[in-house]
């Protein structure tokens, strides 16, 4: 029995043995062999080998993601180093674990494994000293980052490759840790730079509840919101229009927060230029930041940009408030018509004013050069009796206009657009730093009527007009041919706002008549709140 069991002891072991070395000739082959390597899993898209990585071309590649990476604000947060790597670790981790089980379903054993996935994190980590050397010499040289490795030093690093190759295992791609988030335009030139680029369209989508908003309280914000546009303050009963947000279709848009706001804009200035709708924009921003809670922490800077009481004014023509915390300026400047408008005869009272369609406000051109981000807006001033009412008489080039063309609203209206777009796009180029939006018109909602014949919009159901909007075009299409081949973007905001008829002031308006309904400006918090997510997602 004794001999029996030693016997078969030595079967065993020499079976063993037997099955070893061929395990251990299996795995020399298919290691040393190029052709068995074609079984293997394909790469990713976003996954290059470091061989790619290192060439002149992919170098350069990855220097534009830097390059975006650092002036293109409309990415939704900025990575720090630790975050990449974080990013790169997890990237990593996740093609080891593919490549494991993929080892394992051709035979490999799971204590193979196990010692090739730490060989991998070791070899991982000195990939990841390749890859910030990488974007350190993006950083900091730019382009000529792809010319960074001379002809010697190449062959050395494919030497050294090489070595590794023999003494290491397979060497493992490097991921690249590229945000491909759709919200996230992706362009080959920076933003003052007029290249085409694939980005969210931001007016595509439905509105839908939400329990986050509003983003402030109606009751609140008295330290910013005019009273004749709380509509909370009123004798309105029904508030679900304030719990609607929007949600664009083929991305997500960044969630508004005041703190983040306040990062992204540190030593910078905000700037609306407009209507009263523009104000209204602007006073949701203000309410936005804050929370609508009252702050000590800001100082008015009006005197800086000129906006004082005029004598025989009831009011400044904006406002400028800064938050000392971070060097923040938020400002709003009344221009109804966005072109310069001018006393004729300065010595007379009565006097008519020039409007020059052809030239862009005094303010904009004395005042460009201080604005990180600036929002541009006109529309609703544009009517005869407007126009009648501010004794405005148009000029094109200096002098009356004679063009009876021109002389018609919407072609006059028309021209201050394009106008202004364009000087704003010439002064792009020397100020980089500055982001230009024009936004698209505000929609009006007259039903059976305007505003002084009876129109009303007494409609309080959210989103009984529609609650999604599929247009690839905006549907302010004058803005939109306006800012088509400038280095100025469109914040469109007409679409999703036509959707919202029950957002308006309507009759509840402290200073409205009987039979009078205010179906232009709306009530806030409520639609321009939205308009002002839409301008955070994008600087």
């Amino acid at each position: 029995m004794k001999a029996g069991f030693n016997g078969l002891r030595g079967k065993e072991i020499s079976l063993i043995s037997i099955v070893l070395m061929c395990a251990t000739i299996l795995l020399w082959s298919w290691e040393k062999t190029p052709g068995l390597t074609a079984f293997l899993p394909p790469q990713s898209p976003l996954q290059f080998s470091s061989d790619h990585l290192f060439s002149s071309s992919s170098v350069k590649e990855l220097d534009t993601h830097i390059h975006v990476a650092e002036h293109d604000s409309s990415w939704p947060t900025k990575k720090t180093t630790d975050e990449l790597e974080e990013q790169d670790l997890d990237l990593a981790s996740q093609t080891i674990s593919a490549q494991s089980s993929s080892g394992k379903s051709m035979g490999e054993s799971n204590t193979r494994t196990t010692s090739r996935t730490e060989q991998i994190l070791s070899s991982v980590s000195d990939e990841e000293t390749k890859h910030e050397g990488v974007l350190e010499a993006g950083k900091s040289h730019g382009v000529q980052a792809s010319s960074s490795l001379t002809t010697s030093e190449a062959k050395s690093n494919e030497a050294k490759e090489e070595k590794n190759s023999k003494q290491e295992e397979p060497k493992i791609d490097l991921v690249i840790n590229i945000p491909q988030k759709s919200y996230i335009p992706v362009r080959k030139e920076s933003w003052n730079n007029a290249t085409e680029y694939k980005a969210c369209n931001y007016a595509k989508g439905k509105w839908v509840p939400d329990n986050k908003h509003p983003l402030y309280s109606g009751f609140g914000c008295k330290q910013w919101l005019s009273a004749m546009w709380a509509c909370r303050l009123m004798q309105r009963t029904d508030f679900a229009y304030e719990r609607l947000r929007w949600q664009p279709k083929d991305c997500q848009m960044e969630e508004f927060e005041g703190s983040k706001f306040f990062r992204r804009m540190q030593n910078k200035t905000l700037a609306f230029v407009g209507d009263s709708l523009g104000r209204q924009q602007y006073q949701s921003l203000m309410c936005m930041v804050t929370g609508g809670e009252e702050t000590n922490d800001v100082e008015d800077v009006g005197k800086e940009y000129g906006l004082i009481v005029a004598e025989g004014s009831a009011r400044p023509n904006g406002w400028a408030y800064r938050f000392s915390r971070t060097n923040t300026t938020i400002l709003y400047y009344w221009s109804a018509s966005l072109c310069d408008v001018e006393p004729i005869d300065v010595n007379n009272p009565d006097t008519d004013y020039a409007m020059h369609l052809d030239r862009p406000p005094a303010f904009l051109r004395q005042f460009i050069h201080k604005f990180d981000v600036l929002v541009l807006n006109t529309g609703h001033h544009w009517n005869r009796g407007k126009l009648n009412a501010n004794r405005w008489v148009m000029h094109v080039g200096g002098v009356p206009n004679t063009d009876r063309k021109i002389a018609v609203i919407w072609a006059a209206k028309n021209l201050t657009i394009r106008s202004v777009v364009s000087w704003v796009d010439s002064q792009l180029p020397k100020y980089p730093g500055l982001k230009a939006f024009y936004r698209t018109i505000s929609p009006r909602h007259f039903f059976g009527g305007e505003w002084n014949t009876g129109g009303s919009c007494d409609n309080t159901k959210p989103m009984s007009v529609g609650k999604e909007l599929l247009d690839e075009e905006s549907s302010d299409q004058v803005a939109a041919s306006a800012v088509k081949g400038t280095r100025v973007k469109l914040l469109d905001i007409t679409g999703p706002s036509q959707l919202r008829d029950e957002g308006h002031i309507s009759r509840y308006s402290l200073t409205a008549k009987p039979g009078v309904q205010d179906c232009l400006h709306w009530c806030l918090p409520g639609v321009p709140d939205t308009w002002n997510e839409m301008l955070f997602a994008q600087i």
